[in-house]
């Protein structure tokens, strides 16, 4: 992975954004690798933001990208709550709607790339909109 530049308040440290950025390059690249081809990244509509947008054979993958340095507070996978499920929902909804589809006419599943300290964890179908 290329160098990153350190923070400018922090010397020799990255900002939060810098190594959440530098993560989801790198949960990119391994989900590449699998199989997945790239769609979008870092999709803003009102009220939230998807990491990535992949295509997996023909399903649509809307993916959050977790990076937990330890996991003395829990693990990366834990610290996704269910107002942030809410908010990726309501994120993808807004996202298919701009592509002309919707939940029922487009196959999709919700995925997270769980990274604490070096172990990365891509737990598939993470929650869906009837959970």
């Amino acid at each position: 992975m290329a160098q990153i530049p350190a923070g400018t308040n922090r010397p020799g440290q990255l900002t939060r954004k810098q190594t959440g950025d530098a993560w989801e390059a790198k949960a990119r690249r391994w989900l590449e690798s699998k199989g997945l081809r790239f769609l979008a990244a870092n999709v803003r509509e009102r009220g939230g933001e998807i990491d990535l947008i992949m295509r997996h054979k023909t399903t649509t993958v809307f993916i959050e990208v977790r990076y937990r340095r330890s996991s003395r507070f829990g693990g990366a996978a834990s610290s996704i709550t269910r107002a942030k499920q809410v908010r990726l929902l309501q994120t993808a909804r807004l996202w298919l709607a701009r592509h002309n589809g919707s939940f029922d006419t487009v196959d999709c599943r919700f995925d997270v790339v769980a990274c604490t300290e070096n172990d990365v964890e891509w737990i598939q179908n993470a929650f869906n909109d009837h959970s």
